[in-house]
């Protein structure tokens, strides 16, 4: 929504908006003459032409209410944002379950260092654009797209990249089949002049891309694909080191500034990406090796007592077992997972999954549930995860307040371990209270 604004604002339309919190991007909203509330109130509708809202908004919202009353145009983000893409020459959709924000980072690196002049929406922050959003000429458009309530079926992408394909958002999708088939109804979007780009190892691909009508490049690691990792190494570090053959073209000694095999993928179709548009292969190339990730990915936020604090958004069963599986190739002593789950509808249709997703953590604390769009109606609690956890002889332990959490890691962390705050919702606050020593212990 902020990447929105900054675009409506530099094309000099008055905007203004309400969220439920300050945060650093409401004041750059300010600063480029935005009016921003704080709180959602039917007080903020004045004077406006078009309300534009998110999934997240609920229909008893008092703006939105106060709006139909007063007869005013509303529009879902997704809607608009779709109509925003048929302004631009070429537009670039980036859709999956995970990996979404680290592979549209990767592809804005590259895009931007290329003779291209790219608009980009990002859904985090990336300091190389200085933040979530870059606003270029009209020739290209790159966004995230993201399958919630079938949204990215309102987009007009002339390429589309898919990075894999899971059982998510089950508060809306019925089961894997419908995510499926809503994939498949994304990739039947894209004109025969553009392109599918997708992961060949995920299991669903071959699905997709019969419903594809536009050429299809494919990329993976294990299956045959037209552009393949090969090769690959890691170092103490973490970071990875492969060679790519796309088709008949290998390009030796590919490394990353980012950690894990899933950027390896995620890599994978950067590269598919924007070499299928024309940029060479040594910009290309050059730019991954720059890109070390947005904020809240794998982010390493500081040291205390030795002790590493990582934050990292991870919020889905196979993102904690990726980035777990990514904390352990760095040499370090215990890795310590804190997790605050996401949404209530999410952690009762995964339990099972969330249950066996800890077993590379060698202490794990798990926090309340971060409601999001969601209202708590008792139908599942973070201590039902805990026991699930616990079935798994992992160790683990349930910790409602941040402030004692932040206090039992500081007495009981050792010298080298690793702290990752895992996450969507607000559980990075934990690392913060540990790097500026936050804790009152008189309490």
């Amino acid at each position: 929504m902020s990447a929105l604004a900054e675009i409506l604002l530099s094309n000099g339309y008055k905007v203004s908006g309400s969220d439920m919190k300050y945060s650093p991007i409401i004041e750059k909203l300010r600063q480029k003459g935005a009016k921003i509330y704080i709180g959602h109130s039917e007080e903020n509708i004045k004077d406006i032409d078009l309300i534009v809202y998110t999934s997240a908004i609920s229909n008893d919202n008092p703006e939105l209410v106060k709006a139909k009353q007063l007869n005013i145009p509303t529009i879902d983000r997704a809607t608009f944002l779709g109509q925003l893409m048929k302004n631009y020459e070429n537009s670039i959709a980036v859709a999956g379950t995970h990996g979404k924000t680290t592979t549209t980072g990767m592809l804005s690196i590259i895009l931007d260092n290329s003779e291209i002049s790219p608009t980009i929406l990002l859904g985090g922050k990336l300091d190389q654009i200085g933040g979530n959003v870059k606003l270029g000429d009209n020739e290209c458009l790159l966004t995230e797209a993201c399958e919630y309530k079938g949204n990215f079926l309102k987009f007009y992408p002339t390429t589309g990249i898919i990075l894999n394909i899971e059982e998510d958002h089950l508060d809306y999708f019925k089961d894997i089949n419908h995510i499926v088939d809503t994939f498949k109804d994304f990739a039947s979007l894209i004109p025969s002049n553009g392109a599918l780009i997708i992961n060949n190892d995920d299991e669903h691909a071959s699905q997709v891309i019969k419903k594809a009508n536009c050429n299809v490049i494919t990329f993976g690691i294990n299956n045959n694909s037209d552009i393949t990792a090969t090769n690959i190494k890691f170092n103490n570090a973490g970071f990875p080191t492969f060679d790519v053959k796309i088709k008949d073209k290998l390009i030796e000694n590919v490394t990353l500034g980012v950690m894990g095999i899933h950027n390896i993928y995620n890599s994978l179709a950067a590269i598919a990406c924007t070499y299928n548009i024309g940029i060479s292969t040594e910009t290309i190339i050059s730019s991954l090796k720059s890109y070390t990730g947005t904020h809240r990915r794998f982010e390493t936020k500081g040291k205390v007592n030795n002790i590493t604090i990582i934050d990292d958004y991870a919020h889905h069963p196979t993102e904690i077992k990726t980035t777990l599986d990514t904390a352990k190739k760095i040499k370090a002593n215990n890795v310590w997972c804190i997790f605050q789950p996401h949404t209530y509808t999410r952690t009762k249709a995964l339990l099972n999954e969330f249950s066996h997703a800890f077993n590379d953590a060698d202490k794990v604390i798990v926090t309340d549930i971060y409601a999001a769009r969601e209202k708590d109606t008792g139908i599942i609690h973070s201590k039902d995860l805990v026991n699930k956890i616990k079935s798994q002889d992992v160790d683990v332990v349930y910790m409602k307040d941040f402030e004692d959490i932040a206090k039992y890691i500081f007495k009981n962390a050792d010298d080298g371990d690793i702290v990752i705050t895992m996450g969507a919702g607000d559980i990075f606050k934990v690392g913060e209270m540990l790097l500026n020593n936050q804790m009152d212990y008189s309490a």
